[in-house]
């Protein structure tokens, strides 16, 4: 089974694709929307997209930063960071959605991460 990436999203910004950053230092909550390849359907891996400005100023005020589920960049680029997931997440594949999904996990949150039935 392999992943296919349906959409980007993000609930900072209105348009995504057209967003500039205020200033160098800057951090937004992307969803990776992404399902099974040819499903319907959609399931959210958040990672925070942040600056390495943000992140130095981080470092300092808070000493040590936990890096998981964080893209690094330099400037925002949306079609380098497009291009990037995309890669990402068709390069995930597995017996199952679940191990899939565990995959892309790596990346961004999984929304049923912690989930228990």
């Amino acid at each position: 089974m392999l992943a296919e990436l349906k959409r980007l999203h993000s609930p900072d910004v209105l348009d995504l694709r057209s967003w500039l950053p205020a200033s160098d230092e800057f951090a937004i909550l992307v969803q990776i929307l992404a399902a099974p390849q040819g499903s319907p359907g959609e399931e959210s891996f958040d990672v925070t997209v942040c600056s390495t400005a943000w992140i130095a100023q981080r470092a300092r005020e808070e000493r040590i930063i936990d890096g998981r589920h964080h893209l690094v960049v330099d400037h925002f680029d949306y079609d380098r960071l497009y291009q990037y997931i995309s890669g990402y997440v068709s390069s995930c594949e597995g017996p199952t959605w679940q191990d899939v999904a565990l995959r892309l996990g790596r990346l961004g949150r999984w929304e049923f991460e912690d989930y228990r039935p």
